[in-house]
């Protein structure tokens, strides 16, 4: 993808959703292994069928290729595109607006489903008022179906926080975020964790004519996964 003087891109991000989209919380087993002595594992419950009373938590990461760092906004509501959005969104103003202030463009790579699919209207929808907010015209790369695997954020991210919280119980929030912060490698990532409280309804419907004011641009190949979000001009 080209480069524009007048409008420069900062460092690519790759994001998505972990998988499974959500954790319980609470004193249930977690996959993995932990070097203990002996008779000193812990107890945890051997069956997780919960209702909707258990909470949950919804990792969703952004990882920045240049960096090789990330930030994970962990939710406790629900995995919808108004959180997608929200964790990118928060996410540059954390650390993106410092750390690349002359950008004016920002290149998304995500998975083709979940909360930051390519078929999700509200995904869309608040991008363009991500947009408007900052400034910032957003170019969105979908991997194609069956393809996400490659997505950087995967195998450079939640690889290592599902190797960093292996066997562990999460058993509040505060547990999710220290090992989810508390993530390294020896090539140097760095992780970023923050707990979202904030609701995020599920059964938003964007309306044909509220779609219709995004300001998207289509890309030449594929345009459906390939696309740009320029900011509205303001009246």
């Amino acid at each position: 993808m080209r480069r524009e003087s007048h409008a420069p891109f900062c460092e690519r991000l790759a994001a998505k959703s972990r998988r499974p989209t959500h954790q319980l919380i609470g004193n249930y087993q977690n996959q993995g292994r932990q070097w203990r002595k002996a008779a000193t594992a812990d107890k945890v419950k051997g069956h997780d069928f919960p209702g909707p009373e258990v909470p949950r938590a919804y990792p969703y990461g952004i990882y920045d290729l240049g960096r090789n760092a990330g930030f994970v906004n962990v939710g406790t509501d629900h995995d919808t595109g108004a959180f997608a959005v929200a964790s990118i969104r928060g996410w540059w103003r954390a650390e993106g607006r410092r750390l690349y202030l002359p950008a004016r463009r920002l290149l998304i790579t995500a998975d083709g489903g979940g909360s930051n699919g390519w078929r999700l209207r509200l995904w869309k929808w608040e991008l363009q008022r991500l947009a408007d907010q900052t400034g910032l015209i957003l170019t969105v790369c979908h991997f194609p179906p069956g393809t996400s695997k490659w997505n950087k954020v995967e195998h450079r991210l939640f690889s290592f926080i599902s190797s960093n919280w292996r066997g562990e119980p999460l058993r509040d929030y505060e547990t999710v975020v220290r090992l989810i912060a508390g993530t390294t490698t020896a090539k140097g990532l760095k992780v970023t964790c923050r707990l979202d409280h904030r609701r995020y309804p599920v059964g938003r419907k964007i309306t044909d004519e509220e779609f219709a004011h995004v300001n998207l641009k289509p890309g030449k190949f594929h345009g459906e996964w390939n696309y740009t979000i320029h900011p509205r001009i303001q009246s």
